[in-house]
């Protein structure tokens, strides 16, 4: 069973065809929650892995579900609940932000692993798992971009 989008067509989705995809709004909150409350097919999951260079356990414990759930979801044709449906859209709005500020994504995966100063020197990564951490990690995306922080 083919997983994502570059499994299907040989050919990997950018950054920003995946928001288009997803319909991510950077600009509109509301319509990114609203997007979510019907829940994103599973294919949403793999095809951030393709974008983002996270591995498929980094991201089954962002969203606090197993490897093997998503797995048995896909099978069962199951879509995300409403929580893990808008941390991916997050993820993705993350994701297109920080190509824009990083240039690519490698650089960006670098710095969620370091100590970042906006973020009392935690690592960004580990606020990945709320909507709360991803928008703090966003926030310190725009300080880097205006050049409050390096």
């Amino acid at each position: 069973m083919s997983h994502s989008y570059q499994e299907k067509t040989g050919k990997p989705l950018t950054v920003q065809e995946t928001a288009v995809k997803y319909q991510v709004s950077a600009t509109n909150e509301f319509e990114t929650a609203k997007h979510a409350r019907t829940g994103l097919s599973v294919s949403a999951f793999f095809d951030l892995i393709d974008v983002s260079g996270l591995s498929n356990q980094e991201l089954s414990s962002i969203l606090d579900l197993s490897f093997k759930t998503i797995q048995r979801y896909q099978k069962e044709g199951k879509k995300l609940n409403a929580m893990n449906s808008e941390q991916l859209l997050k993820l993705i709005g993350l994701y297109q932000k920080a190509e824009e500020v990083f240039g690519d994504i490698g650089s960006f995966n670098r710095w969620l692993r370091k100590p970042a100063a906006g973020l009392e020197n935690e690592h960004p990564f580990t606020f990945l798992q709320t909507s709360g951490g991803i928008d703090l990690v966003r926030d310190e995306l725009l300080r880097i971009e205006y050049g409050a922080l390096a």
